[in-house]
């Protein structure tokens, strides 16, 4: 039986499978390792970009840790959390230059995709207009310098709930706060309806101080004159102080007491730890003047409460 040579050269010739596996050798060859190369080249840039936002931070800590400076200015604050917001920023967009350089890749036009982009577009509209708020919101959050990095704050959110802390992380997004128990709190800034920076440029603390009615006011206002001039005058607590404390004077009048309001500016949120600190050398001198204080009553400023640390620094305070 003779064979013709065209049936010959076609039972020679590559199968349907073999073509498809060259078809797709060809393509990984060739766009599918340029996608990889696209991708591996984004998350690269990627860890580039927060390795050098760590590197600021990591150099503003350096610096503050090195200097004589108590607290951070409000610049080195701001400057650090724009450093944060820029870098999340440059992600996104190369996050999103990647994306549509592999629809090209695949041969997607984007013309093509129009139609369905708008009706995704109003679905997520709809579906993520609080991440839009979130957003918008933490932009005027940074730019108009509201608090930064190591500030103090009382939040008050969507439903009037306070959220107090300090500032450890600020994003377009969120707020991270960690409270005094070691907490942290996470905020979306589009729920934030009021922010209360208990720490930019100075704060104050303020104290209580309710005395019995039959007190000599004139001799408790000398008294605590004199207590803030030796408080001023201390070396722990004179580089936290802006000025000496002072008495308001009456400030309220109860059947059985008489309150008198003491304060003090002090640097950015130190003013808990200078109220607690004042408030034993109140309670010592009026004690030593024949001069009760009920200790329910006595209270500073509001602010996170006392831990541990604060407890010895104001034992420590006192013995001063």
């Amino acid at each position: 039986m003779t064979v013709q040579p065209g049936a010959a050269l076609l039972a020679a010739g590559p199968s349907p499978t073999e073509l498809l596996i060259g078809r797709v050798y060809v393509w990984l060859a060739t766009n599918g390792l340029e996608i990889v190369i696209w991708i591996l080249g984004a998350v690269l840039l990627a860890r580039v970009i927060r390795w050098f936002a760590g590197k600021y931070a990591t150099r503003v800590e350096s610096r503050f840790s090195i200097s004589d400076l108590i607290v951070q200015t409000e610049d080195a604050k701001h400057r650090r959390a724009l450093v944060d917001v820029v870098a999340w920023t440059l992600i996104v967009g190369i996050a999103i230059v990647v994306v549509i350089h592999i629809l090209g890749v695949f041969g997607i036009p984007l013309s093509g995709l129009t139609g369905p982009t708008a009706v995704i577009g109003a679905a997520l509209g709809f579906g993520a207009q609080r991440i839009v708020q979130d957003i918008l919101a933490g932009f005027f959050v940074v730019a108009e310098k509201q608090y930064g990095y190591g500030d103090v704050v009382n939040l008050t959110v969507t439903g009037n709930a306070p959220a107090e802390g300090t500032v450890e992380d600020v994003t377009l997004r969120v707020t991270k706060l960690r409270t005094t128990e070691g907490e942290v709190i996470t905020v979306p800034n589009g729920q934030i309806i009021k922010a209360t920076n208990l720490s930019k440029d100075w704060a104050r603390a303020v104290v209580d101080v309710p005395v019995p009615s039959e007190a000599d006011i004139g001799l408790v206002n000398d008294t605590l004159d004199r207590v803030g001039r030796e408080f001023y005058e201390l070396p722990r607590w004179h580089d936290l102080l802006l000025d000496a404390p002072s008495s308001l004077g009456v400030i309220s009048l109860e059947l059985d007491s008489i309150t008198v309001r003491m304060v003090t500016r002090t640097l950015p949120g130190k003013q808990f730890e200078v109220g607690r600190a004042l408030r034993v050398h109140i309670i010592r001198a009026l004690a030593r003047e024949g001069i009760n204080v009920p200790p329910r009553n006595v209270q500073a400023s509001s602010g996170p409460p006392a831990t541990l640390a604060d407890q010895v620094a104001r034992d420590r305070g006192g013995d001063e």
